[in-house]
């Protein structure tokens, strides 16, 4: 989220500007709009699956929809094309310009269920590029197209896919804070949490099955990790004063906060249990934000220990800390990509606050939004990605741009503020 910073003050404190900033919609489904697309796309045919007509057109209209929002593909009309199940149209799919087929069924089973069968064709080569087959209850039609369009992904681009991972964010309406959880299409939105009182910071744990958040329902701020497949959850830090910006290192044992327990906005360690609290440096000004670097090595925050908001690094078991970025006076929350090549921030420039991107090996930086008033961004699983909040004609709305700014789309609610998205890891 980002932080305001006042020179006479010193910036205020990370909790302080969420409640300011994040005014944030009751339970719908996010709204996703391309605005951007890659320079490159790829040209695929989604066939109709053949089966029961309801099912199978459900699944199709997924998958196509989730290749056309990734920004790298470009759809070709299959209206006509066998389904390339058995035996593939090289010659009709690569007339109309595909370089991809995908076709596929969609069985009843006798125990109820469903079985869905799909093959990928290369149109070029007129050769199989590999099929797979789910078995999969009717209210996971979505979820099994979410599969079959990563791996169609895959294999097309040589990453993983991310259409099966899901995201966090936090909304308000009338006066009332939601803690939702939807597929990374927006779609499928669940509710963890609800509250009439603010819930900023959602983090995902490694493994994608608990999140730590900051709720300020005991009146006043406090971090809890809440696991998602039971609904329980516990107190991680309730210290005197503020209780902040949780961060969980990569094995999952540990979450790196902001206290101010003793004094001032400090980092800390503590274990996801609450136990083994540890400082890791003491400054004059204050420290926030941080977050693990993908090797559990370092963690990165933001300080004005240099007299404005920037980025610096410590390492995990405390020790010096050095400073990251250079330009501009007011740099905050670092967020690493996965791989760890790459730093996303949000910089102010000429007073607008973007979203910013730092390729760690050669200290070049890009600023990837046109936008004014970003914050809290969060990278996708596969670093190709990055979900940030903004606000688009006063209204909290989240968005995503790929890591080299040409792929952009827009997520919201409708007459709902949105902010404080955490895109989840992959899960197993």
């Amino acid at each position: 989220m980002r932080l305001s910073y006042n020179p006479a003050m010193k910036f205020r404190s990370l909790l302080l500007a969420a409640l300011l900033l994040a005014p944030l919609a009751g339970r719908a489904q996010l709204a996703i709009e391309i605005t951007g697309a890659g320079a490159s796309r790829i040209p695929v045919a989604i066939a109709d699956f053949n089966g029961e007509a309801g099912v199978s057109r459900a699944l199709t209209s997924v998958v196509r929809a989730d290749l056309e929002r990734s920004g790298l593909f470009r759809l070709v009309d299959p209206t006509g094309l066998p389904t390339g199940e058995t035996a593939a149209p090289y010659a009709d799919a690569k007339a109309r310009g595909a370089d991809a087929l995908v076709g596929g069924t969609v069985a009843a089973t006798a125990d109820g269920r469903y079985e869905t069968r799909f093959r990928l064709h290369d149109t070029q080569k007129q050769a199989q590029l590999g099929g797979q087959a789910y078995g999969h209850a009717s209210a996971q039609i979505r979820a099994t197209a979410h599969r079959i369009s990563d791996y169609v992904y895959e294999k097309l681009t040589g990453e993983r896919g991310i259409f099966s991972t899901r995201v966090a964010y936090v909304v308000k309406s009338a006066g009332r804070y939601q803690l939702q959880i939807a597929d990374a299409d927006g779609d499928n939105g669940q509710v963890a949490l609800s509250s009439r009182e603010p819930i900023i910071s959602p983090t995902w744990s490694p493994d994608g099955t608990r999140l730590a958040y900051v709720s300020f329902e005991a009146k006043k701020p406090v971090i809890y990790v809440h696991d998602l497949g039971s609904g329980r959850r516990h107190v991680v830090a309730n210290f005197k004063g503020s209780n902040s910006a949780p961060a969980w290192s990569p094995d999952g044992k540990r979450l790196a906060v902001v206290l101010t327990k003793d004094g001032g906005s400090q980092l800390y360690t503590v274990g996801a249990d609450g136990s083994g609290v540890t400082r890791l440096a003491s400054s004059a000004g204050i420290d926030t934000e941080p977050q693990f670097s993908p090797d559990g090595q370092w963690i990165y925050f933001t300080s004005d220990r240099g007299g404005s908001p920037q980025i610096y690094r410590i390492g995990a078991g405390g020790g010096e800390a050095h400073r990251i970025t250079f330009d501009g006076g007011y740099n905050v929350t670092p967020r690493l990509s996965p791989d760890g090549r790459n730093l996303a921030y949000i910089s102010r420039n000429g007073g607008r606050f973007q979203l910013t991107i730092m390729d760690l090996a050669t200290r070049q930086t890009q600023v990837l939004t046109d936008s004014s008033k970003d914050e809290s961004p969060s990278f996708a699983p596969n670093g190709r990605m990055i979900l940030y909040a903004t606000e688009i004609g006063g209204r909290g709305v989240l968005a995503a741009v790929s890591a080299d700014g040409r792929v952009k789309q827009k997520l919201s609610v409708p007459a709902a503020d949105i902010r404080e998205p955490s895109w989840s890891p992959y899960v197993k």
